[in-house]
């Protein structure tokens, strides 16, 4: 079943869609999009790659969202609740991989998002002449099964940008509220004051349906949106820090590499 036109995916066209991906467990599925598709929330048995060119994308899990930079890739083990949110600058490279091995290696059944190397660039660039099913008496499987292979040896260090997420629906006007106000100097007292709640009860909610403090949220989302202004502007990090509320590059530097484990230099290196 294949897809043409760039859109927001419907629940059917959706399900057909992922079952053709699953039909043969033992095959490998590729596919390479030049243009923007939302599929909502869904699963597949295959794990699956992606690979986000330009741009950036987030892929929302059921208890948190992850934040895919250009040059990054992410793996979603099969049996994972998700869904991907691509913007119309993001060139995305999926390929999906049978599960019969899946138990040989831990990293196949966590989740990740990684820096990606030159080694499987150019694989991927190269994947690029197959379409749909790839399967193991074709010759174009072997060197398939060979980027799956390489990925627990690539993959090392995972970026660790991840906001948690809630179905809690009290919840939601507040992680809007601060969204768009991530450039204000917000605090509790303040976001509780335009939405209504208690300061006391506004942080009981944090801590019951996200596990975290308003703070630390702040701190996460700041990071996201630095990541976003890395991606979309040409705002210099001194820039970008200012822009955040951070009174320095340095105060800036110390939270990014607390949070990331690089400092904000070097990870914006690799997104060029």
């Amino acid at each position: 079943m294949l897809i043409h036109s760039s859109q927001n995916i419907d629940a059917v066209t959706a399900e057909n869609f992922f079952r053709d991906i699953d039909k043969h467990p033992e095959s490998v599925y590729v596919i390479n999009w030049k243009t923007e598709r939302n599929f909502p929330n869904h699963s597949h048995k295959k794990g699956q790659l992606i690979y986000i060119e330009g741009g950036i994308a987030y892929i929302h899990l059921t208890d948190k969202t992850l934040v895919i930079p250009a040059r990054h890739y992410v793996w979603i083990p099969g049996g994972m609740m998700h869904f991907v949110e691509m913007h119309k600058s993001a060139v995305t490279r999926t390929v999906y991989f049978y599960w019969h091995d899946d138990d040989s290696n831990p990293f196949y059944t966590k989740g990740g998002i990684y820096p990606i190397n030159n080694l499987l660039l150019q694989m991927l660039i190269y994947s690029e002449r197959w379409n749909g099913d790839v399967h193991p008496d074709e010759q174009a499987f072997h060197f398939l099964a060979g980027i799956k292979a390489i990925l627990p040896e690539i993959s090392k260090k995972a970026l660790p940008v991840a906001l948690p997420t809630t179905d809690n629906s009290r919840m939601h006007p507040v992680l809007d509220y601060i969204n768009e106000n991530a450039f204000e100097p917000l605090t509790l007292s303040s976001v509780s004051e335009e939405t209504g709640f208690s300061e006391r009860t506004l942080s009981r909610l944090f801590q019951s349906t996200l596990h975290t403090s308003f703070l630390q949220y702040f701190k996460l989302l700041k990071m996201v949106k630095s990541i976003e202004l890395m991606l979309q502007t040409d705002m210099s990090m001194s820039e970008i820090a200012y822009k955040l509320g951070y009174n320095s590059l340095s105060a800036f530097s110390a939270i990014f590499y607390q949070l990331t484990n690089i400092r904000p230099s070097e990870f914006a290196k690799q997104l060029r």
